[in-house]
């Protein structure tokens, strides 16, 4: 609660001050009778009366002056005006990524994909107040979550992304490309535009290449960070089904499988952060691939603008009855039952 006139709380002060200017203003008035036997018929002396009456006033007087200060019950709340950042990640699930290297420990086995997740995620988390979507590709592209402030769906959306739900045979990195592009080039309003491509391959699919992507993309000034994720070299890979889908044991942990031969165009995507103003990254182990993302993070950083707004329920009539309640019980008291004699 607070006061809109706490000036008028001074007033509060003259309480006191009245109490003691009543008790210091003389002798208590006395009846004189011609016989004790009088008296004794006469009314019981209720010198009391007075001091009630005065404490109702005072009360009264109280009551009043806090209604003049406009006692009220504020609530807050505030509106979040958008960052301005639309960041679209762009993820990479073809076959290549059920490769284990980034696998931590040996009884928890993890592919690359797994890692992948568990780092967008906090990526996600740790950014509330920017638009962010999410463009997954293999032998095509296809779109995981429009660019949106619902980061609850898109976290949703990204807990559900597995190798196996397209095509993953190849990798078509420009389709990405521009996949991602278009979709912030349809954003009208954003005042910075974000691409994080992540994949462990070569482009070898797709009608688009990826440097004619990233010429599109920086002709309207959509920035991209580019990762190669795991080794090159000889890794080892998750156990698939005949739908290229990872088999688990019965804790959710991916099945050996055996060691394949891992490439990567390093020099594609080095010239496509080039092209765009961004940075390639590389990462061959889980440690690395969560520096990248803090790292994209902060080179990213977001303002935010919160626009505070605060709603009152004035509290001061109840104040205001109750104060004149009291006056008028003390008027009614003053000439019924606790009336002066003349």
């Amino acid at each position: 609660m607070e006061f809109a006139n706490p000036s008028f709380l001074w007033g509060l002060a003259l309480i006191p001050l009245l109490a003691i200017l009543r008790g210091a203003s003389g002798k208590s008035g006395s009846l004189i009778f011609s016989s004790v036997a009088i008296a004794k018929d006469a009314a019981k002396n209720k010198s009391r009366a007075g001091n009630i009456l005065f404490f109702i006033r005072l009360l009264a007087i109280a009551l009043l002056i806090v209604a003049l200060a406009r006692p009220r019950i504020g609530t807050g709340y505030s509106e979040r005006e958008a960052s301005g950042i639309d960041i679209v990640l762009a993820v990479d699930v073809s076959g290549s990524m059920s490769a284990l290297d980034f696998t931590v420990d040996r009884a928890d086995l993890m592919t690359r994909l797994d890692a992948v997740k568990r780092v967008m995620k906090d990526f996600i988390l740790n950014r509330p107040n920017d638009r962010i979507g999410m463009v997954a590709f293999g032998v095509n592209s296809f779109l995981v979550s429009p660019i949106t402030l619902d980061h609850d769906w898109l976290l949703k959306n990204l807990e559900r992304l597995d190798i196996g739900v397209i095509d993953g045979s190849r990798t078509a990195i420009g389709q990405a490309i521009g996949m991602s592009a278009n979709r912030l080039r349809a954003l009208k309003n954003a005042k910075s535009r974000v691409i994080i491509l992540l994949t462990d391959g070569e482009n070898n699919a797709g009608k688009i290449s990826p440097l004619a992507a990233a010429e599109a993309a920086a002709s309207f000034d959509a920035k991209i960070y580019t990762i190669a994720a795991g080794r090159q070299g000889v890794v080892p890979m998750a156990r698939v089904d005949e739908n290229q889908k990872i088999m688990r044991d019965s804790r959710g942990k991916p099945l050996y499988a055996g060691d394949v031969v891992s490439r990567m165009d390093d020099a594609t995507l080095k010239k496509i952060a080039e092209i765009t103003g961004g940075k390639f990254y590389s990462a061959d182990n889980l440690r690395e691939l969560k520096a990248i993302y803090s790292e994209i993070d902060s080179l990213e950083k977001t303002e935010v603008k919160l626009r505070n707004f605060t709603s009152y329920e004035e509290l001061f009539q109840w104040f205001a009855m109750g104060g004149l309640a009291l006056l008028a019980v003390e008027l009614l008291l003053r000439n019924t039952r606790l009336r002066r004699l003349p």
